[in-house]
């Protein structure tokens, strides 16, 4: 029998049956890394990109990556993929993170690749994460290699690449927009990890409720990391029952995933497509889904100006002179948002959304200056008509400046028919929606007068030639 040593700190008391497997879990890798796919079979989602046929599966397995970009949602599984490339490659694979590494680290990586291939004729793939975490200098460092093919490179960013990488490294590589996991991609990744028992939970007693399952995936927002790692809160904080499994209910679901995480990122993808969706939901007439992406933008956190700014050329753009009031209110939101801020903000905002959402809609005017702005780059440009000139100066009358003219005050109606413009364009097409309708009555009133003096106009509906 061995003797005790001394000096060796006690031995920690033994844990409860229980309790074993937990703590055996726990002192290793989170579930979500433990759980990373090791080939594309058993890689979840994507599959506009990697399902069989497809570039990237074909370019994978037959080695021929050349510089790859992945840009998607975090959880959407780029990292996982680019260590699934480095199983399949001869070449030697390399990782930096635009986090922790520096121009220094770069450097010591793209001379050992040149030496690897001018030795041995490996080539290096060199992979980083973050990489929109790099400045411009230090992207600039890697353009010479990714050039010569030193390196092939694959890069990883939550970050639409073609706002935060460098021009010319985008210009040389591939770019696969990876996507949010589907509730079923993320459904079959923790039965996978219920079952697995080298690298997941199935060493465990676990019994888990499919709606309670079905919840983590609905609220992890296509996250992969998000949903198994909350699985292994739920796992690793519920204590076994009287029947000795640990069970996984809808109550434990809720409490372990809590409150819903938006995907929302202030400068980038996020960021401009939800403020999209917003706007072609109040254009579209549908207040209930422009008030989603509202409030999904509040939650974020959103500078509430950024919203009101595109409210009120919305109000002039879609709904225009179909209901005036809307450019109005918008307007006031606006200055109200100002002054007040967030959370109060919301109620003007809200107010101003659901008017302009239900407002009667046009576009003549956003229509009409782009047209006549378009003629002015394009066409001949118009002089002044001479009754038209400036005749309140010295000197004016003896150039015939002003010759001609007729106040339109004078006459019925206020109107005079006369040339405006010294030649036949027609810009603005008024609509009959809401207000704008009368507004039409009058125009097309208007332009018959001055098509039958010749003028040139004509009423809405014919063009002049």
């Amino acid at each position: 029998m061995a003797e005790k040593d001394l000096f060796a700190p006690d031995a920690p008391p033994p844990l409860p049956e229980a309790a074993k497997g937990a703590s055996q879990i726990s002192s290793h890798q989170p579930l979500a890394a433990r759980m990373r796919p090791r080939t594309l079979d058993e890689y979840a989602g994507q599959q506009h990109i990697l399902a069989r046929g497809q570039l990237l599966r074909r370019a994978i397995e037959a080695d021929r990556i050349q510089s790859l970009l992945f840009y998607g949602p975090p959880g959407t599984g780029k990292t996982s993929l680019a260590q699934i490339i480095a199983n399949h490659t001869k070449s030697k694979f390399e990782r930096l993170s635009g986090v922790e590494s520096n121009v220094a680290d770069m450097r010591r990586v793209l001379s050992s690749a040149a030496n690897r291939l001018e030795n041995t004729g490996q080539s290096t793939i060199l992979f980083i994460d973050e990489i929109h975490r790099f400045n411009k200098s230090q992207q600039d460092v890697l353009l010479p290699d990714v050039e010569s093919g030193v390196v092939r490179l694959i890069g990883a960013t939550t970050h639409n690449p073609f706002f935060f990488v460098n021009s010319p490294l985008v210009s040389r590589s591939q770019i696969f927009e990876l996507q949010s996991l589907t509730e079923d991609d993320l459904l079959q990744l923790l039965h996978r990890a219920l079952t697995d028992a080298e690298r997941g939970l199935g060493h465990m007693k676990i019994r888990a409720e499919e709606d309670a399952l079905k919840h983590l995936a609905r609220v992890a927002d296509g996250d992969a990391r998000k949903v198994l790692n909350s699985l292994e809160v739920a796992a690793l904080t519920t204590a076994p029952g009287s029947d000795g499994f640990i069970h996984v209910d809808m109550a434990v679901a809720e409490q372990c995933i809590q409150k819903k995480a938006i995907v929302y990122d202030g400068d980038g993808d996020a960021h401009y497509d939800t403020i999209s969706a917003f706007i072609k939901s109040m254009r579209g007439s549908d207040p209930d889904a422009a008030l989603y992406w509202l409030a999904k933008m509040i939650h974020a956190g959103e500078d509430p100006r950024f919203i009101t700014r595109r409210i009120v050329i919305c109000a002039a753009e879609d709904v225009g002179l179909a209901d005036p009031m809307a450019l109005i209110l918008a307007q006031a939101a606006h200055s109200a948002a100002e002054f007040i801020g967030w959370p109060e903000a919301r109620i003007p905002i809200a107010e101003a959304t659901i008017y302009i959402a239900t407002a009667n809609k046009s576009n003549s005017a956003y229509v009409a200056i782009d047209a006549a702005l378009e003629d002015v780059r394009s066409g001949r440009t118009l002089a002044v008509p001479q009754h038209l000139r400036d005749s309140h100066y010295k000197g004016a009358k003896k150039l015939g400046h002003g010759e001609g003219y007729q106040y339109s005050h004078d006459h019925k109606d206020h109107f005079v028919a006369q040339d405006y413009l010294g030649a036949a364009k027609r810009y603005y097409e008024p609509t009959d929606q809401g207000v704008e309708k009368k507004i039409k009555e009058r125009v097309d009133k208007w332009r018959s007068i001055i098509a039958a003096k010749g003028l040139g106009a004509s009423p809405s509906g014919s063009k002049p030639e």
